[in-house]
């Protein structure tokens, strides 16, 4: 078997370039989230499809597939905002054996507080650093990479 090659100048500068900055921008933006609005990265990553999806309700499974994370990561997580009030599990009609997860007037409140200072923080760090050109690119560009991921549902 052929050993694969190595990238060449312009792929090393894009691969270092991404696994240089996302870990970078998380922090930061994890940081804002918790010093402005007490929320952690995981709480607003869950609160925000919550937030958009009809009646704040959906089922736990397709939230963890929404955020790419695997069943025990969304059920801890749950579990966690469940005591901090943010949302709360009901029994799903469809399948005794799946749950609901249901966003709260509380966690209402918390993501609609968090989400102007987050979204500034996006566009400080992020958005801001990029021209309209890039980030034409960069959206779809992301998207095919995320396509040829293999699904991981746990």
């Amino acid at each position: 078997m052929d050993e694969a090659p190595w990238l060449d100048e312009r792929e090393a500068r894009a691969w270092r370039g991404m696994i240089d900055a996302l870990p970078r921008l998380t922090a930061v933006l994890e940081r804002q989230l918790v010093q402005d609005a007490g929320l952690s990265a995981a709480e607003y990553t869950l609160l925000v499809p919550l937030s958009e999806a009809p009646d704040g309700v959906l089922r736990a499974r397709d939230l963890g597939r929404m955020v790419g994370w695997e069943r025990s990561r969304i059920s801890h997580q749950i579990i966690r905002m469940e005591k901090r009030g943010l949302v709360v599990r009901e029994e799903c009609n469809e399948d005794a054996r799946g749950s609901m997860v249901r966003l709260t007037e509380a966690g209402r409140t918390a993501i609609v507080a968090a989400a102007p200072a987050h979204v500034a923080a996006v566009r400080r760090y992020f958005i801001g650093a990029l021209t309209d050109a890039e980030l034409d690119v960069i959206g779809p560009a992301l998207e095919r990479v995320l396509d040829r991921l293999p699904d991981d549902d746990g």
